[in-house]
């Protein structure tokens, strides 16, 4: 089962080959969409509490569904645990969660053994979903390996929006370290997650390249034809940029990916950010 079978999901499907894959999604539309992609439908509304699924027992759970919008807890999964409770355990779990759960290091190196140390609510709910799940497995035959990614990019997931509608950004040397991954590397890691992961641990999943924000929206524009977008006064921001976006430019981190290759056996297709967008803009 795909929980969140979403832009990451059905890529996930489809390298798995989607026989005997269902997909958990909320609408009818979504429904619609997957059954004309040969995968098994499971629709559930994951916010409210009495939640039916179709048996887990036994099966391999990827959980990629994203948490509420507000507020510091994951309601979803707690409600799609007490679903389980009723279908049976099933053999593992692979969470996919971020890298956002270790707060601002000011720029340093980040591996497995940081302590996490959330401040914005995004952050604090993908900690509460962890801990969630972390909770409940300890009382099931059921195996846990939880991913912490880095942003995804790649088809149809880049910034051109933004920059057609010339949104500013600041410049280079203000802008923070910031991680990420394609998403045909991120199906990957799911993929070995689920078959090599040990049992019990946690994973930064990056290409191991930090690069700053402002820089990746200028390589975006570059790969687009797009102006890169005007640069602005860090002091301007909270006037010219979302609240998101100021958010994620007040931390700074640099992502090691050294225990995901050495433990999960994975070669990057796409180690470098210019070899993602050149296989990005190979295909639009």
């Amino acid at each position: 089962m795909i929980a969140g079978c979403g832009y990451v999901g059905r890529r996930l499907a489809e390298s798995l080959g989607k026989t005997g894959i269902s997909g958990l999604v909320r609408s009818e539309e979504s429904s619609r969409e997957l059954a004309g992609m040969g995968i098994t439908p499971v629709r559930c509304d994951l916010g409210r509490t009495a939640v039916g699924l179709p048996s887990t027992r036994g099966t391999d759970i990827y959980y990629l569904l994203p948490p509420p919008k507000t507020g510091v807890v994951d309601s979803f999964m707690e409600n799609f645990l007490q679903g389980l409770e009723g279908s049976g355990p099933p053999r593992r779990i692979v969470y996919l969660g971020t890298t956002g759960v270790y707060g601002d290091c000011r720029g340093e190196w980040v591996d497995e053994s940081t302590p996490v140390n959330p401040k914005a609510d995004r952050a604090l709910r993908r900690l509460d979903a962890e801990q969630q799940l972390q909770a409940w497995v300890r009382h099931q035959d059921t195996e846990l390996v939880r991913l912490r990614v880095a942003g995804i990019y790649g088809p149809d997931k880049l910034p051109l929006q933004r920059l057609r509608a010339g949104k500013p950004m600041v410049a280079e040397r203000h802008a923070p370290w910031t991680n990420r991954i394609h998403v045909d590397d991120l199906v990957q890691v799911l993929q070995a997650a689920m078959v090599r992961g040990r049992n019990g641990e946690v994973y930064n999943v990056t290409d191991g390249q930090p690069g700053n924000m402002a820089a990746y929206f200028n390589r975006v524009a570059d790969f687009a034809g797009l102006p890169r977008p005007a640069v602005i006064d860090p002091s301007a921001g909270e006037q010219a940029l979302s609240a998101g976006l100021r958010s994620y430019l007040a931390e700074s981190r640099r992502i090691d990916n050294r225990k995901m290759l050495r433990e999960l056996g994975v070669e990057l297709r796409y180690p470098t950010l210019e070899q993602g967008l050149a296989a990005c803009f190979s295909v639009r």
